[in-house]
């Protein structure tokens, strides 16, 4: 039986793609991988405290207390060395990783974008600002997409996307809502289960 492969879920408000990361891997969908820390960028971030009461371990590296990319970076990766983590799970977090953090990681970030890339994503577009943008477009349709995670924001290949319909009536909440429970919560624990195969194969296949 192989090794499930170590998940840290980087997070920084309330949590509901890391919840329905956990709810996967309770479910069993998700189990070539495990939760092996959740980090936050934030300490009031919600998605701890849904960490603390799954008995996730938690730590917080917060780019405005430590000063700098580099001490921040520096930060994380302790964490995720101090956890033996394979594989970085970027869950609504809103601090940007460097291509030098990137680079470390080729093919072991991933992150979920609320739109169907390469529409409404890059520099500023996050949380209800993409929702806001599509609705001011005018789409008809838009949804969510997983990609890998590189020096590009919102530039690395996508693995996976889903459609979602645009309805009269929307507001950028109420699209932000559908997208989740449509596209996000349904991509993200399949895209985890899917990059965690790859990785415990690699290490069963590894001299």
């Amino acid at each position: 039986m192989l090794t499930p492969a170590r998940i840290a879920v980087f997070v920084s408000g309330g949590g509901t793609n890391l919840q329905a990361l956990m709810d996967a891997q309770r479910a069993g969908t998700l189990h070539s991988g495990e939760i092996a820390l959740v980090l936050s960028s934030s300490p009031e971030a919600y998605a701890l405290e849904r960490a603390r009461k799954a008995g996730i371990p938690t730590a917080v590296c917060s780019r405005r207390e430590l000063g700098s990319q580099e001490s921040f970076e520096a930060a994380i990766q302790r964490a995720l060395d101090a956890h033996g983590i394979q594989l970085i799970v970027l869950a609504g977090f809103l601090s940007i990783l460097s291509g030098a953090f990137t680079a470390r990681w080729p093919g072991r970030i991933v992150n979920v974008h609320p739109s169907l890339i390469p529409a409404f994503c890059g520099q500023g577009f996050y949380g209800l600002r993409v929702h806001e943008a599509a609705l001011a477009r005018g789409v008809k349709v838009t949804g969510a997409t997983v990609h890998l995670v590189n020096e590009i924001p919102d530039g690395g290949p996508i693995l996976l996307q889903k459609a979602v319909e645009v309805l009269p009536g929307d507001t950028p909440e109420t699209l932000q809502r559908r997208v989740m429970e449509q596209a996000e919560w349904v991509l993200l624990p399949q895209a985890a289960e899917m990059l965690c195969q790859q990785i415990a194969e690699l290490e069963r296949s590894a001299p």
